[in-house]
């Protein structure tokens, strides 16, 4: 197959999504919205198409950039409010662009990998074409971002017309599709968002771990309650002074630093950078318990790693967490504003290693079962030949659809 894809070219999940179809054979090609490095993917042809102020970040892996300025913790509400209010307007700029490159490559699929912004570049690109346009949805496309602006929900609106197909990692966002207007006689496929789990690459340890770390591997987004988790460390050490935290993609952060100091957690806490996939896997190994604060999330990919590699999750009580976690049998749901609700969590965790045992053993099926790279990309790849051989003739999609 001849395949474009329109994503963040620097992000994990997006790469790890293209090497399945560049290892397959196929013949592959990017529009990136971000600048990036891509020498170490084969790539036919590349594109750099940015939109939404995409191309005023750093060229950088997502949580590397610079950390101070608008780059920085302190600004994420910000920064997502300008690209909510600003960004739809840079779509009809960008699109001729990428309207160009599609028709230089002629794909037999194109492939956007999330609805804001890349889905939507896409819908105005492709709404008068024959190409067919699948579209994912990352975790927090409806909750989050599709009901921000009158643009936002617009777009989001406006590109689930256009789109021939959807794929999601839960069936929540499934559901939400069809409450945003996406048609329930179209195609739907719902596996992780970074294709699944490479288990040569995260297995669990041995034996089960009963040093009492805990890691956080989501870095700082904005709707990832770090205060929450910050906040609960003095707690849990209260009662655990051998604990000890571990904090992905957060190394140099100013915000992270200045809670550390003004809690008085410096010998419990580590900053990292951002790591490779099997570091994080190393890492994961080592702990006890992942946790996971969110207030909007699909199914974070982080997670269902941790999962893999034994670790007990602790994580906010959202309906797509719901769809992986069983509170009491293999993890422990908590509201992710409360700092107490998850110190205890964590606490009963660590005190209890048996439920963390019958966890990891519920959870290690699941990943089996579930989640494994190898069959979930089979499927998606059912899944791509089905659309190429049903695709049906252009249909012109208005802008004006509702709100």
């Amino acid at each position: 197959m001849k395949l474009l894809f329109i994503a963040d070219g620097r992000s994990p999940i997006a790469r790890n999504w293209l090497r399945y179809w560049l290892e397959r054979g196929d013949q592959v090609h990017l529009a990136t919205t971000f600048a990036c490095d891509t020498n170490d993917l084969p790539l036919a042809g590349k594109r750099n198409v940015p939109v939404a102020f995409s191309g005023a970040k750093s060229a950088s892996r997502p949580g590397s950039a610079k950390k101070g300025g608008l780059w920085g913790a302190r600004s994420l509400g910000l920064r997502n409010a300008i690209r909510q209010f600003l960004g739809p307007l840079t779509i009809p700029r960008a699109a001729p662009a990428l309207r160009r490159f599609i028709e230089e490559v002629q794909p037999d699929l194109v492939h956007a990998l999330r609805i804001p912004y890349e889905g939507m570049l896409a819908a105005d690109a492709l709404a008068t074409s024959s190409t067919p346009l699948l579209i994912s949805v990352w975790g927090n496309d409806f909750t989050l971002h599709a009901p921000a602006t009158r643009l936002m929900r617009h777009y989001t609106t406006w590109a689930l017309q256009v789109a021939d197909a959807l794929h999601a990692d839960c069936q929540r966002d499934i559901h939400l599709a069809r409450e945003w207007g996406f048609s329930a006689e179209k195609p739907t496929l719902v596996t992780p968002g970074n294709g699944g789990i490479r288990a040569d690459i995260f297995h669990p340890p041995a034996s089960l771990q009963t040093d009492p770390i805990i890691i956080n591997p989501r870095g700082f987004r904005a709707y990832v309650r770090n205060d929450t988790f910050f906040q609960a460390i003095p707690l849990v050490l209260a009662e655990k002074p051998e604990a000890r935290f571990l904090c992905a993609s957060m190394d140099g952060e100013p915000q992270a630093e200045r809670w550390i100091r003004e809690l008085g957690i410096q010998s419990a806490v580590e900053l990292l950078p951002p790591l490779p996939h099997n570091q994080m896997a190393d890492l994961f190994r080592r702990a006890s318990i992942v946790v996971s604060p969110a207030t909007h999330d699909g199914t974070p990919n982080s997670l269902l790693e941790a999962l893999a590699c034994g670790c007990f999750p602790v994580a906010g009580d959202l309906a797509s967490i719901r769809e992986w976690i069983t509170p009491e049998i293999n993890g422990l749901l908590i509201d992710p504003a409360d700092p107490a609700a998850l110190a205890a969590a964590i606490l009963r965790a660590l005190n209890d290693p048996s439920l963390r045992q019958r966890a990891a053993q519920v959870n290690a099926q699941i990943i089996a079962e579930r989640a494994e790279y190898k069959a979930n990309m089979a499927k998606v790849a059912d899944f791509y030949e089905s659309l190429l051989q049903t695709a049906s003739p252009v249909t012109v999609i208005s802008k004006e659809c509702s709100n």
